[in-house]
């Protein structure tokens, strides 16, 4: 289990509440569980991520602010093979839900836009054990890439009174590269401590889409620190000789 936290910079548009880029800091929160499996030969793992986002940007005038936030969870398999020394690549696939906002302080009649969707992503990455002098560290790298999936969007101009009186437009749509062109990549680095493994790591997230006439892209970048904790599944045998339930 690997618990980060961080900041960095964001900058975001979303056309539906204006035509400009907002940028500003932004807070993450990242939670990861990995657990590699007995199947296929111990060469399968199962992943999840667990991330959050508070932001608060503003336009090239200074004249209005966005407050935006987030939570998504991904969560998918992986197969794994070692073609060198301490090295290990991995490639799979996930599939996630991510649900937000974005409220502009300055608009009136429109002044949020709600964020829900849902997609199956195409997942890989590698794990690379080395050392530097006496200490070992262990460098991760992994992206994903959304393939196909689903978003509510209003239609432009459309109110979200007239969504909740039932006058919809097309607001579910189908999303894939073409349309919600994203991506999703992590550096980080492990430095192992006496109980713990401290890592650090670099987040690019980058979340774009154009449809129902309305252009949004949401593009973060965040370091973040945490730590890792190892815990080892017992077999039902070692349980009970243990004395587990």
């Amino acid at each position: 289990v690997c618990v980060l936290v961080g900041g960095g910079a964001s900058r975001q548009q979303d056309t539906y509440l204006s035509p400009l880029d907002y940028r500003g800091p932004q807070l993450t929160f990242l939670r990861e569980t990995f657990h590699q499996t007995r199947r296929a030969g111990g060469r399968l793992s199962f992943q999840t991520f667990l991330q959050g986002a508070l932001s608060y940007t503003e336009n090239p005038s200074e004249t209005a602010n966005d407050w935006g936030g987030r939570m998504g969870y991904d969560a998918g398999w992986h197969y794994h093979w070692q073609p060198a020394r301490g090295l290990q690549l991995m490639a799979g696939g996930m599939a996630g839900a991510d649900v937000g906002f974005l409220y502009n302080d300055r608009n009136r009649n429109n002044p949020a836009q709600a964020r829900l969707n849902a997609d199956i992503s195409a997942s890989a990455g590698l794990r690379y054990a080395l050392r530097l002098r006496r200490m070992p560290l262990v460098l991760h790298y992994q992206a994903r890439l959304p393939l196909a999936g689903a978003m509510f969007s209003p239609a432009y101009g459309q109110s979200y009174y007239e969504i909740s009186q039932g006058n919809r437009d097309h607001n579910a749509r189908f999303t894939y590269p073409a349309n919600a062109l994203s991506l999703w990549q992590t550096v980080s680095v492990d430095l192992p401590l006496r109980r713990y493994t401290l890592r650090v790591a670099y987040l690019d997230d980058i979340r774009q889409s154009h449809v129902n006439h309305i252009k949004v892209h949401d593009i973060s970048r965040s370091l973040l620190v945490g730590v890792v904790r190892h815990f080892r599944l017992l077999k039902k045998s070692e349980r009970k000789e243990g004395g587990g339930l």
